[in-house]
C-alpha cells in the first residue's frame, strides 16, 4: 500500500532551523500536490506550505520568507527546510500527498504519521 514516512522533527531553540523530509512509497502511478500542515495542541489542523509536480509552490502567511518547500519528483520526496523558527510554531507536522496508484484511475489523499516540532528555549 500507499505509504509516507516524515523525518527530521526535533526540538530546536527559536531562531534556529529544522528540516523535515517525506517519502512516498507503494505502487504509485504519480503523484499531484504534496504538502506539509500542522497542527498545535488545542488546534485545528492548518496548511503550511504545498507544491505542485511542476515546482509551484504556496506557503501560509505565518511561514512566509522562513519556510522553503522542494520536492524530488524522481524519488516522490517532499522537504520543508524551516529557518527563523518561533515558538508559535511548535506544532506535529504532517505529509500530505496527492498520489494516483498504478491501475487506479482516480488520485486520493495520504498522510504521514506525524513529526513533532518544538521550538523552545
Amino acid at each position: 500500500q500507499v505509504q509516507l514516512v516524515e523525518s527530521g522533527g526535533g526540538l530546536v531553540q527559536p531562531g534556529g532551523s529544522l528540516r523535515l523530509s517525506c517519502a512516498a512509497s507503494g505502487p504509485i502511478a504519480s503523484i499531484n500536490v504534496m504538502g506539509w500542515y500542522r497542527q498545535a495542541p488545542g488546534k485545528q489542523r492548518e496548511l503550511v506550505a504545498v507544491i505542485t509536480s511542476g515546482g509551484s509552490a504556496n506557503y501560509a502567511d505565518s511561514v512566509k520568507g522562513r519556510f522553503t518547500i522542494s520536492r524530488d519528483n524522481a524519488k516522490n520526496t517532499v522537504s520543508l527546510q524551516m529557518n527563523s523558527l518561533k515558538p508559535e510554531d511548535t506544532a506535529v507536522y504532517y505529509c500530505n500527498a496527492n498520489i494516483r496508484r498504478r491501475f487506479i484511475s482516480i488520485a486520493n489523499d495520504y498522510w504521514g504519521q506525524g513529526t513533532q516540532v518544538t521550538v523552545s528555549s
